[in-house]
C-alpha cells in the first residue's frame, strides 16, 4: 500500500491509519449492519496489510526509538485496535469518550477551590449528571430543572419514580431533549 521509496517508516505506518480513517469517514452515515459489512470488505484488507507491515518492520527499527515504541505499542494493543471490526456500532477511535472527559480535565483546576470534601463530591456528581445528560441527547439545563422539580414531589424510596428521572428514561418531557438535526 505505501510507496516505500520516498517515505520514512513512520510515514508508512501513518498511511495505513489515514486509509482506515478515510474508510470510516465514508461509512459514517451508514447503518451499523452496512458499516460492519463494508468494514469487512474495505478495512479488513488494510488491517491485514498493516499487521504484516508492523511485524515485518519491527525488527528494522530500534525498540526504544519513538517509531519502535509506536510499533510495539500497536502490536501489543492489536486485539483492542481491531475491536471496531466486530460491531458496526463501535467507533474506530475513542475521541467521543475523550471529549466527554474534557470538562473534568478543565474543571480540575477549579476543584482546588472546593472548600470541603462534601463540596468537591457534590461538584463531581453534578458534572457526572450533566455529561450523562449530554450523552443521552438531553439539554442539561432543562433536564436538571425537570429532575429538581420532580424530586420535591416524589417519594425518593420509590425506585420506579426515580427511574423515570434517569437520563435514558423514555418518560422525560420533550423539552428536556435536544432536537434532532435534519
Amino acid at each position: 500500500m505505501p510507496n516505500t521509496s520516498t517515505l520514512t517508516i513512520a510515514e508508512e505506518g501513518l498511511q495505513f491509519c489515514n486509509e482506515l480513517f478515510r474508510i470510516e469517514k465514508a461509512l459514517k452515515e451508514k447503518k451499523s449492519e452496512e458499516r460492519k459489512e463494508e468494514r469487512l470488505e474495505k478495512s479488513q484488507p488494510v488491517l491485514d496489510s498493516f499487521y504484516a507491515w508492523l511485524t515485518k518492520t519491527r525488527p528494522q527499527v530500534t525498540p526504544k526509538s519513538a517509531t519502535g515504541k509506536a510499533i510495539n505499542y500497536c502490536l501489543n494493543q492489536w486485539p483492542k485496535l481491531i475491536n471496531f471490526m466486530e460491531d458496526g456500532h463501535l467507533e474506530i477511535d475513542n475521541n467521543r469518550a475523550e471529549r466527554s472527559f474534557r470538562p473534568f480535565v478543565i474543571g480540575r483546576k477549579n476543584w482546588i477551590f472546593a472548600t470541603s470534601m462534601k463540596g468537591a463530591k457534590s461538584s463531581a456528581i453534578i458534572y457526572s449528571i450533566i455529561e450523562t445528560a449530554k450523552e443521552n441527547n438531553l439539554n442539561p439545563f432543562h433536564y436538571l430543572t425537570h429532575v429538581l422539580e420532580q424530586l420535591s414531589w416524589i417519594d425518593i424510596d420509590d425506585s420506579a419514580a426515580l427511574e423515570q428521572l434517569l437520563p435514558w428514561s423514555a418518560t422525560l418531557p420533550d423539552n428536556c431533549r435536544v432536537p434532532k438535526k435534519n
